[in-house]
């Protein structure tokens, strides 16, 4: 499983059982025990909430529970619109857990001003969710950021050297598994916990469709999304022409 054209909520499904058949677990960041067996399930929302939800609705029907990282500072979805709020909401009670995803690369300044700005966003999270922000991971990190051995803002993060160093970490960034199959990871084969990071983006899609094609298809949902909604302000726009057609 190397590339997006053979990810699909089926595969990811298989990839889970596999990971089961070798006695894995679910289990959060703060009840991971390296040594264990154990399985922390992470998934960036970079791109797609709708994929998000989907893909949360999913892991519950397979008895999983997630971490579901949100970037606050993003031009491709909307946190703070009342469709984004109830996602997020709905996302918290189907009982995973709700993450800031940062950018930290927006901020400047050291590690006080990251801090500053983290604590601010956890902030604007939290009353988003109406649930505490217990955990952070870091959007696109830095390679100084990999393996900060300290809290941001006071919460977790998902690349301390316990969940980073202690612990296997595999991740689909970019539709790829670019260093091999979870299921053979080197802390699989050795029995030991593994953080698994995936994006919904490239799984709630039907196999058989590579990394680009599966954007193009958000493109053109959020584009049809941005009809209707101008056409519901504005009453003299006819989304059907807008469209083209």
């Amino acid at each position: 499983m190397s590339a997006a054209t053979g990810f699909s909520p089926e595969s990811y499904a298989a990839l889970i059982d596999s990971l089961r058949a070798r006695g894995y677990e679910g289990r959060d960041f703060f009840t991971v025990r390296p040594e264990a067996r154990h399985l922390v399930l992470r998934h960036d929302i970079d791109v797609s909430l709708d994929a998000a939800l989907a893909m949360a609705e999913f892991e519950v029907k397979l008895g999983l529970r997630a971490t579901y990282f949100v970037l606050l500072r993003c031009e491709l979805y909307n946190p703070f619109a009342e469709a984004g709020r109830k996602v997020l909401r709905h996302l918290g009670a189907l009982g995973h857990e709700v993450g800031l995803h940062f950018d930290a690369a927006l901020v400047d300044g050291g590690m006080e001003a990251l801090d500053q700005a983290a604590a601010e966003e956890c902030a604007m999270l939290e009353g988003l969710i109406d649930r505490p922000v217990r955990i952070i991971s870091f959007h696109r990190p830095a390679q100084a950021l990999l393996g900060l051995a300290r809290p941001l803002a006071g919460r977790a993060h998902a690349y301390e050297p316990r969940f980073f160093k202690a612990i296997g970490y595999c991740s689909d960034s970019r539709g790829a598994f670019h260093h091999g199959d979870p299921s053979s990871h080197p802390a699989v084969m050795a029995g030991t916990a593994l953080q698994l990071l995936t994006h919904p983006i490239w799984w709630m899609a039907e196999a058989g469709i590579d990394a680009t094609d599966r954007l193009e298809r958000y493109v053109t949902g959020r584009s049809a999304a941005m009809r209707r909604a101008l056409a519901t302000m504005i009453e003299s726009y006819d989304p059907q022409r807008g469209a083209g057609e």
